[in-house]
C-alpha cells in the first residue's frame, strides 16, 4: 500500500526550530521529486519547498534561508528542517511526491501521492 506519513509537528515558540519527516512506504522515493506544502486556516495551500531526484532544492521566498529540505533515500524519508520559526509559519504541513522533477510548476502542479499532514503551531 502506497503511503506517505508526516511527523515532527508540534508547538514551538517564535524563533524555535522543528524538523518534519515524511516517510514513504509501498514505493521508493529515489525516483520522485518531493514537495512540502502548508495550509493555514482560511488560507490557500502554498508550496513551501521541493527537492528533486538530484537533490536540488527550491523554496518559497518567505522561508528561504530558514528552511532546509533534504532527502535520505536509504531511509526512504524526506526532512524539512525549519529554523527561526515565525507565527506566520503556523499551518498544517503536507508532503507530496511526483515522478518527475520539481520544475517551474512545483508550487502548483499536480502530485501523485499526498500525506495526511502534521500540524505546526508557532506561538508564545
Amino acid at each position: 500500500q502506497v503511503q506517505l506519513m508526516e511527523s515532527g509537528g508540534g508547538l514551538v515558540q517564535p524563533g524555535g526550530s522543528l524538523t518534519l519527516s515524511c516517510a514513504a512506504s509501498g514505493f521508493r522515493l529515489d525516483y520522485y521529486a518531493i514537495a512540502w506544502f502548508r495550509q493555514a486556516p482560511g488560507k490557500e495551500r502554498e508550496g513551501v519547498s521541493c527537492i528533486n531526484i538530484r537533490g536540488t532544492t527550491y523554496y518559497l521566498d518567505s522561508v528561504e534561508g530558514r528552511f532546509s529540505n533534504s532527502r535520505d533515500n536509504a531511509k526512504n524519508t524526506v526532512y524539512l528542517q525549519m529554523n527561526s520559526l515565525k507565527p506566520e509559519d503556523t499551518a498544517a504541513y503536507y508532503c507530496a511526491v511526483r515522478n518527475f522533477g520539481c520544475g517551474p510548476t512545483w508550487k502548483s502542479g499536480s502530485y501523485d501521492y499526498w500525506g495526511q499532514g502534521t500540524q505546526v503551531t508557532v506561538s508564545s
